[in-house]
């Protein structure tokens, strides 16, 4: 719709000559030649003021496009003013080939111009033009003062009227001028679609109005309604541009951006960096100044170098400041907001309370300067600041604010925020709420973790419980093939000292004794896979590898009788005692069940095998299988039982009891975990 009225409004012009030149009884004739001196003259003049000004942005900028659009203006102002002043009966006593042509030789040129200005220059380009600007100033400008002393001392070509025939031929460069109007106008349009612009679209339509005037004036009867159409077409285009720039200036509070609207895209984008670059620089000022105190004065010393730099007016320097501080104070919450995310973050099963405290307070001490944040925590019943839960020294003075720190509906201290300098405002106060609440949150979630962990390291062995939390995987359904030591313990006598004693009494000395064992099996690295009633049945080798297995298996099974046979002193001597087996060899080892349940096992001969050498074990010893020998024969001593007969074999094992190991092969590999 817009573009629809102003295309409507481009039209009138035309519509009007149309119709002068249709009906030549309303083409009436006026020919005041003072008048129309002023009149043209008047208009040139202030053509020549606003080509000055177009010229002097071009070259302050460097701009190819402005610079070519500035020289537009001022052949079409200067030709105008040589045609004003060539007026008959003024300053020339006759009517003179200077004053019929000068005007459309002007726009002719201008069209030129106009045309090479709309198109989008490099940045080398755009260079290489304005580096040509003084010599291209001296030639439109050599041209003219010739024209005009040709001219005014009656000199042919242009001392006389000219020919019907020449008159004809202009119409053919009246045509061309058009055209080139015409597509600097679509081409402006074009760059306006891409950025819009006030003083673009004042461009366009100074090209469409001296593309009629062009039109007008070939096609006019002299000194006719008609051929007064074009000098105020003239007037129109010229002082359209005039009231766009003054407008601009009214708005920007100076002359300093008002032609930036019709530079180049490169030089835009010029433009846009440096703007980017002194807020940029003007922003980190005000955020340094944050930080250390900067005055309000330092920072208007900032504001007014940049100010001088670019050319600003007071009110766009106060615009900048303003914005400034708004930026600073928006990446400053931006980044308060980002130590949220990181504190949720430190809640990890692995910390404590306390080291996740430690953990958000160099959280903060990154993300919350200038600013002091301490906290405070409930001991007795007394609030104690714990050393190392401060991000700086506490300040003496400032404004202070501060919240209470919680873990559910449990308050377990506070956090206090101190300002050396300046006020907390409503949305500093908001960032700091949720701030307490994301580290009572966190806080919470270790809590949770860390029971969760306790409970499940107890059901679990912790090598187990290691491996699933490092790599969830593990724990789909499915296992390996490894080659392991395979241990399994139990009670002799423990069915009849069950029926002969209480419940409570058997549960309580089944605790004790594998309270006493399950220690020294972790201790040595091995799993516990599962219990059974009186029996525990323990690997070696997983589920991560240990090359001595057989070795660690030996010295578990050897402590653990050792650590029983201490539990067992003074005791009733029907009290059950442990025997173990021993075996090495291959089994699978991973999850067996379901979707819904699964367990961590292991399953193959040699656990079977471990299992029978349990059973053929006397009450208090540790039997081992020949492959569990081979593997450790230098390191032991043991008696050879002989070949067994063990229950579910098709053929005899060779076994040992398992006697001693020497101080000597402890020292030969590593024990601990």
């Amino acid at each position: 719709m817009r573009f629809a009225v102003w295309a409507g409004h481009m039209a009138l012009p035309l519509l009007a000559l149309w119709l002068l030149l249709a009906r030549p009884d309303l083409d009436i004739r006026w020919q005041h030649r003072p008048s129309h001196f002023w009149l043209v003259a008047g208009v040139a003049a202030v053509n020549v003021v606003l080509a000055t000004r177009v010229l002097s942005a071009a070259r302050r900028r460097g701009d190819a496009r402005v610079l070519l659009v500035g020289y537009a203006f001022m052949v079409a102002a200067g030709f105008l003013a040589l045609h004003a002043l060539a007026t008959p009966g003024v300053i020339v006593a006759d009517a003179n080939g200077g004053f019929e042509i000068a005007t459309p030789v002007g726009l002719a040129l201008a069209s030129v111009l106009f045309a090479v200005a709309s198109i989008e220059f490099s940045a080398q380009r755009s260079e290489a033009i304005v580096a040509r600007d003084s010599q291209v100033r001296l030639l439109l400008i050599g041209l003219m003062v010739v024209w005009g002393v040709v001219s005014l001392a009656g000199l042919p070509p242009l001392a006389s009227p000219l020919p019907e025939q020449a008159v004809g031929d202009m119409r053919w460069v009246a045509v061309a001028a058009i055209a080139l109007y015409v597509l600097s106008a679509a081409k402006f349009f074009i760059s306006h679609r891409v950025r819009p612009s006030v003083m673009l679209i004042a461009l366009i339509t100074a090209a469409v109005l001296l593309a009629e005037s062009m039109a007008t004036i070939v096609w006019a009867r002299s000194w006719q309604l008609s051929w007064w159409l074009w000098h105020v077409l003239m007037a129109a285009a010229f002082g359209f541009v005039a009231y766009s720039a003054y407008s601009q200036y009214q708005r920007e509070g100076g002359t300093a951006g008002i032609f930036d609207g019709i530079v180049s895209q490169a030089t835009a984008e010029q433009i846009r960096e440096e703007y980017g670059g002194a807020l940029e620089t003007l922003t980190d000022a005000l955020q340094k100044s944050l930080a250390s105190g900067m005055t309000d004065d330092e920072i208007d010393l900032v504001v007014a170098g940049l100010g001088t730099r670019f050319a600003l007016t007071e009110i766009q320097s106060g615009i900048l400041a303003r914005a400034a501080r708004a930026l600073a104070t928006e990446r400053d919450q931006a980044r308060r907001l980002g130590a949220l995310a990181l504190i949720g973050t430190e809640a990890r099963v692995e910390k404590g309370e306390r080291e996740t405290l430690e953990a958000i307070v160099s959280v903060l001490a990154e993300h919350f300067p200038p600013d002091v944040v301490r906290i405070g925590l409930s001991t007795d019943d007394i609030l104690v600041y714990p050393q190392g839960l401060a991000t700086a020294p506490w300040p003496l003075e400032g404004a202070l604010h501060a919240e209470k720190l919680m873990i559910g509906a449990e308050t377990i201290g506070v956090v206090e925020f101190s300002r050396p300098r300046g006020e907390f405002h409503s949305q500093d106060v908001a960032i700091m709420e949720t701030l307490v609440v994301e580290m009572g949150i966190a806080l919470e979630n270790v809590r949770l973790y860390n029971q969760v962990d306790r409970l499940f390291r107890s059901y679990l062995s912790p090598d187990v419980a290691d491996t699933l939390r490092a790599d969830p995987s593990r724990a789909d359904l499915g296992g390996s093939v490894v080659e392991l030591t395979a241990l399994f313990a139990d009670l002799r006598g423990f069915t009849s000292f069950s029926e002969s004693a209480d419940p409570t009494t058997v549960t309580e000395m089944l605790n004790r004794y594998f309270g006493r064992a399950v220690p020294v099996i972790l201790h040595h690295g091995g799993t516990i896979v599962q219990f059974v009633g009186d029996a525990l049945l323990a690997v070696f080798d997983a589920p991560e590898p240990r090359p001595d297995h057989a070795f660690r298996a030996a010295r578990a099974a050897m402590e653990m009788q050792e650590a029983i046979a201490e539990e067992a002193a003074g005791t009733d001597p029907e009290i059950p005692r442990f025997r173990i087996g021993i075996n090495t060899g291959i089994a699978l080892l991973g999850n067996l069940g379901s979707a819904e349940l699964r367990s961590f096992t292991v399953v193959g001969d040699a656990v079977n095998t471990a299992s029978r050498l349990e059973s053929s074990a006397e009450v208090g010893t540790v039997v081992i299988g020949d492959s569990t020998y081979a593997a450790i024969s230098d390191r032991v001593e043991v008696t050879e039982l002989g070949a067994l007969e063990l229950k579910g074999k098709s053929r005899p094992i060779v076994a040992y009891r398992l006697d001693r190991i020497p101080e000597s092969a402890h020292s030969g590999g590593p024990t601990g975990v």
